[in-house]
């Protein structure tokens, strides 16, 4: 009797249960589903292919869309003098805790510090001030997709939060404030729908407080998300600069009138954090589990028994090819058990497993297994096609759905610090009334031991009468608090 092949040593599924401890769950997931690799440098990661391939997918679909915006790709420096980043004031404090600085090329000392790209506004700005002369020159549309720097904190986590990242930088200037104000909701708009449509990413849409906007900025707009630990993180996200910047880096131009004006910018991005926020919102204890529009391989096949019945993987090679538009994998390991195989294709995330044993051979059929709820269907080879289209569309309804249901049911309101903390305590995201004001944030952060505001939402309660829970003064505004990355 033949022994049973032994299960390979290397691979193991997760230890770290998602609800129990989330950080060692997340830190396990990344490694064991091959997504991506620690390196030398601390806070500095290696994609690994699944995880590009995924975002080459999202950079080519925001790409499609700012293109239609005429929206058109160029590259900057990657080092920016310290002279030029110093110039918006606003800017370059927000900025200066997280810029890495190039002193030396080799042993000589350079005459001047040049940072390594934190942000572009700097090296882009000195440009667009020779480029842009007259009205004729605008609107002036440029992006980049690019790496950044930003080295201040202290615990790095893979995809949240690592010390250099990937984004694109859309970087527009105006004639008139009105065209700049009406970009806004284009761009914002334009995110939801990749971060819904591809990612199953759900979000709520506000305005940050002048506190947590980006330095230079005279308003961002952000899309926040909520996840299973109870923090929310911050996504894609605009810029209104006004004319901070153009003032700066004296981008003037004449107007139909001839006279001499400032420009009107703003800024916009999308970044590689939101693959970390995809992967921990959707994956669950048996590994990763990725929507089907942007999953690199959408099916596995595993064949059963074939080693004795040669017409089970011919059958299987046969299915592999008349499903090519899936990418599939046809996996005809003889050394690993079918057992082990599920396992392994269940931690990296393929969206569909389709098994073919002596049985469905003879019946013309397979079985094919979702990897978000496990549900097992039989089908007949000839409704094969039709069969995954709607299972892979289902899978990446019903993942909105669920990303959806988890935030609504944790969004609450509270109008009293006490039960604010009540609330955040019970990871729930709080919409309170509070006062324009960075000391009374301070003062939050302080009582709520570590909740800060997120952003205050565009359809806004009426707020007359409302005391702001710190001070208990009259409110400013509503605005979402609670924990985050």
């Amino acid at each position: 009797m033949s022994k049973k092949p032994e299960k390979p040593k290397t691979q193991e599924g997760l230890t770290a249960k998602k609800t129990e401890n989330f950080s060692e769950w997340f830190q396990q997931l990344i490694l064991k589903a091959d997504l991506a690799d620690y390196t030398s440098v601390s806070g500095c990661i290696v994609f690994k292919p699944t995880a590009w391939a995924i975002w080459e997918k999202i950079r080519d679909e925001v790409d499609k869309r700012i293109k239609k915006m005429n929206v058109k790709n160029v590259y900057f420096p990657m080092f920016i003098p310290e002279s030029l980043l110093a110039k918006e004031k606003e800017h370059i404090k927000g900025f200066s805790p997280e810029v890495a600085w190039v002193t030396h090329a080799g042993d000589t000392k350079l005459s001047e510090r040049l940072a390594v790209r934190p942000t572009s506004e700097a090296i882009m700005y000195e440009s667009f001030s020779k480029w842009i002369r007259s009205w004729r020159d605008l609107p002036l549309k440029c992006n980049q997709w690019s790496n950044v720097v930003r080295w201040e904190f202290r615990h790095p986590v893979p995809f949240f939060r690592t010390r250099e990242f990937i984004f694109n930088e859309g970087h527009t200037v105006f004639a008139t404030k009105k065209e700049a104000e009406a970009e806004e909701m284009q761009i914002v708009n334009m995110y939801k729908e990749i971060l819904e449509k591809y990612m199953a990413i759900p979000g709520v849409i506000g305005r940050k407080t002048d506190k947590e906007k980006f330095a230079g900025a005279e308003y961002t707009t952000t899309i926040e998300t909520y996840l299973p630990n109870g923090r929310m993180i911050q996504g894609p996200d605009f810029h209104y600069d006004g004319q901070n910047f153009s003032k700066a880096y004296n981008i003037k131009f004449l107007d139909k009138n001839g006279k001499e004006e400032f420009a009107w910018q703003n800024t916009w991005a999308i970044s590689t954090r939101m693959l970390g926020v995809m992967f921990a919102l959707h994956s669950d204890n048996k590994g990763l589990v990725l929507p089907p529009t942007l999953a690199p391989n959408k099916i596995v096949i595993v064949p059963i028994k074939f080693e004795k019945n040669k017409e089970i993987l011919k059958k299987a090679r046969e299915i592999s090819k008349k499903l090519s538009r899936y990418d599939p994998f046809l996996d005809e390991r003889l050394e690993v058990t079918p057992g082990y195989k599920f396992n392994e294709w269940e931690l990296k995330g393929i969206p569909l497993r389709i098994e073919i044993g002596p049985n469905d051979l003879k019946k013309n059929q397979v079985v094919i297994v979702r990897r978000d709820n496990q549900k097992k269907t039989t089908v007949k080879n000839r409704d094969l096609r039709k069969k995954i289209d709607s299972e892979l569309e289902e899978m990446q309804q019903e993942l909105f759905k669920k990303a959806n249901e988890l935030l609504r049911k944790n969004l609450s309101k509270a109008e009293s610090l006490q039960d604010a903390v009540k609330k955040i305590n019970q990871k729930k995201v709080v919409l309170v009334p509070l006062k324009n004001s960075k000391d009374i944030e301070d003062i939050l952060k302080e009582k709520t031991k570590g909740a800060k505001t997120l952003n205050r939402p565009m359809n806004q309660p009426k707020i007359k009468g409302e005391k702001c829970i710190v001070s208990g003064e009259q409110a400013d505004y509503w605005v979402y608090i609670g924990k985050s990355y």
